[in-house]
């Protein structure tokens, strides 16, 4: 790893100049298939940000969430926005902020829980995030909804809940992406 380091902050405790250097790394990251639903759903709760120097170069963020899994609610630490400037990949970036974002879900909530593109799966897998193998659903406003198209990209994290990975997992409603 180069002179890089990480640092936790609240959405609360980030200066605008900093929100909008998250944003437009987010944004270059996704290769423009960044919405502001997208970030709307990153703010809220604690960010990982690596920097070099003043230059920001990696972003991820903890939000929470509500999760229901065989009958119970489950407080959810949902993982947002990961990723590093791509001149910066493969150097422990991306492990550091998901080390440190995994300390918070785990002390904090009783699951993790994010959706990975199929890229991204190996690396949160090898980190011990587990593929949700049961139906995914959203608690819509007219009710439980099947999110069947979200299949195979849910992974969870246990903290202190039991989990039946072969149940359903249904997440809070939201604007855009529910998961």
């Amino acid at each position: 790893m180069t002179d890089a380091h990480t640092r936790l902050a609240h959405t609360a405790e980030l200066d605008a100049r900093t929100r909008a250097a998250a944003k437009a790394l987010l944004h270059d990251v996704f290769e423009g298939d960044l919405t502001e639903e997208d970030w709307d759903h990153a703010l809220g709760g604690v960010h990982a940000l690596v920097w070099e120097g003043d230059e920001l170069i990696g972003h991820a963020s903890v939000v929470q969430r509500q999760m229901l899994h065989a009958g119970r609610p489950l407080r959810c630490g949902y993982v947002e926005g990961v990723g590093v400037r791509a001149d910066r990949r493969g150097r422990g970036h991306g492990a550091a902020m998901m080390t440190a974002l995994e300390r918070v879900v785990r002390t904090a909530y009783d699951l993790g829980a994010l959706s990975a593109s199929e890229d991204a799966a190996a690396f949160y897998e090898a980190r011990g995030w587990h593929l949700w193998q049961g139906p995914s659903a959203v608690l819509s406003p007219t009710g439980l909804q099947l999110t069947k198209e979200e299949d195979g990209a849910i992974h969870v994290l246990q903290a202190g809940a039991p989990l039946d990975l072969t149940g359903q997992l249904a997440c809070d409603w939201r604007s855009g992406d529910v998961w």
